[in-house]
């Protein structure tokens, strides 16, 4: 697939108040800590998962089943990387509030305070969203990529321990990751062609990392 900048660009496109428990669909893309290629590897355009890539993709296969209003749709695991698209169920991937306007100018908002705090979740509640008392809270997007990291991490410190997988440097993942609101049904089957093309175009990626 050509390069197209509008799914490869790493610029923050977060748009300021947009409130990210509303129903949508999103592209996400998570880093190792250091790009570091812990998940197997590309051979003649295929991605090869070791052990511990093939966990990453179980823990993503399973967020639907550990948080309701939850769905996942096109993934996969990278060596030092994962795509994929998260959905908050509702009427379909509609990303824009009804009132204001998306920021276009392609500029990343404060970034001082980064999605993912780092500091990991064992208690596996959701946050307080001010919903009604015995009304299931909606996950927001960084809650779920939260726990899909603090998880994810948690496994593989096991298969560190248990199974001899590769030490990962101080954390597995960076503490930040991408996004990317997805507007139409066009975007939608667009990105979802691109993560199934991403092992072919490896070592175009702009994490690519010579093993």
């Amino acid at each position: 697939m050509t390069y197209n900048p509008d799914i490869h660009h790493r610029r923050s496109i977060r748009l300021r108040g947009y409130d990210y428990s509303q129903v949508g669909a999103y592209f996400v893309n998570i880093c190792t800590q250091n790009r570091e290629c812990m998940f197997g590897e590309i051979v003649n355009g295929k991605m090869i998962l070791n052990d511990a890539g093939w966990m990453v993709q179980t823990v993503w296969n399973e967020i639907p089943v550990h948080y309701t209003g939850v769905d996942v749709d096109a993934f996969v695991v990278m060596p030092n990387h994962i795509h994929g698209i998260v959905i908050i169920v509702g009427a379909g991937p509609r990303a824009c509030p009804e009132t204001g306007q998306p920021n276009d100018t392609g500029q990343p908002n404060d970034t001082r305070q980064p999605n993912d705090t780092g500091q990991p979740n064992d208690t596996g509640q959701p946050n307080d969203t001010g919903q009604t008392q015995g009304v299931a809270p909606t996950l927001t997007l960084p809650d779920v990529v939260h726990r899909y990291k603090t998880m994810t991490t948690k496994r593989y410190t096991d298969g560190v321990k248990y199974l001899g997988w590769i030490p990962f440097p101080g954390k597995l993942w960076q503490r930040n990751f991408y996004e990317h609101i997805i507007r139409d049904e066009n975007e939608l089957n667009r990105i979802r062609e691109y993560i199934i093309n991403n092992p072919l175009n490896w070592e175009t990626d702009e994490d690519y990392t010579d093993l």
